[in-house]
């Protein structure tokens, strides 16, 4: 197959910043011959709570997954801390989104945490009581460990999404990716939520999260990526969230961008 684009994967050059958590540089996605990514370059700096923000089919989750080599890139390159994914791979958490899981596979929420572990434990071998002890601790910094012995299936969506948190805070990841971990979940769960990834951002951790509530962003984020098929913007919230990035973002969806706009205009004249 011949593509309409280059297919050369030039390492990042320098104009990318040494001490960066994640480098892309000229990345492009495509699927069936359409780019659902086009030509990102950017990076994302160490020890930020960062959003990925855009409207639906803008390439969020398809960063998310071609960083971590769940999709497969077109053109480009990417390095995680300086070096290539595979020599970085058990530096990196990961929570996908929740429809994306089976639920209904025969797990307690505890033996899913301890999957978080299984560079340590290696496959098909006992979790043993360290490991257990562990992700018990995990369970409890999220509020879930009454539920321990729960099978997955029988918890809620907000319960659910908590337990997947857990397990990619068990790895104790030095860089995080998480797809909408806040999507569907009751208000006492968000906070717990963000509560976490600002613990994990205040210990030199670096989040990135795909994000779809624009009026949270400014409260929530240090730093944010606004993405549609390109990089419309990226950096520090209180630079690039603004209106006239919003419009360029979003396009024609006014009621939401207009929500947002209002919000921006409302905390800069406090």
């Amino acid at each position: 197959m011949t593509w309409p684009w280059s297919i050369h994967t030039p390492p990042a050059g320098p104009e990318h910043a040494a001490s960066a958590a994640v480098s892309i540089h000229d990345m492009t996605v495509a699927y069936h011959r359409k780019p659902v990514l086009w030509d990102v370059d950017l990076d994302i700096p160490e020890g930020r709570l960062v959003a990925v923000i855009g409207p639906n089919g803008a390439g969020k989750s398809t960063l998310i997954k071609a960083v971590l080599g769940l999709v497969k890139a077109v053109s480009g390159d990417v390095r995680i801390f300086g070096e290539p994914l595979e020599r970085r791979r058990a530096w990196i958490g990961y929570v996908p989104q929740r429809e994306s899981v089976d639920w209904d596979f025969p797990v307690s929420a505890l033996d899913v945490v301890a999957m978080g572990l299984y560079r340590e434990i290696g496959w098909f071998r006992r979790v043993r009581a360290p490991h257990r002890a562990r992700s018990l601790d995990a369970l409890t910094r999220v509020g879930m460990e009454s539920f321990a012995d729960r099978q997955i299936s029988q918890l809620s969506g907000g319960q659910q999404q908590r337990v997947f948190l857990a397990r990619a805070l068990v790895q104790d990841a030095r860089l995080y990716f998480m797809d909408e971990p806040l999507a569907g979940v009751d208000a006492a769960t968000e906070q717990v939520i963000i509560r976490l990834l600002r613990e994990l951002r205040d210990a030199g951790r670096t989040v990135v999260v795909v994000h779809h509530d624009l009026q949270t962003v400014q409260e929530y984020f240090d730093h944010v990526i606004m993405l549609n098929t390109r990089v419309v913007a990226a950096g520090p919230t209180a630079e690039v969230f603004h209106r006239d990035n919003l419009h360029k973002t979003y396009g024609g969806r006014l009621t939401l961008l207009e929500q947002a706009a209002q919000a921006v205009a409302d905390t800069a004249g406090r």
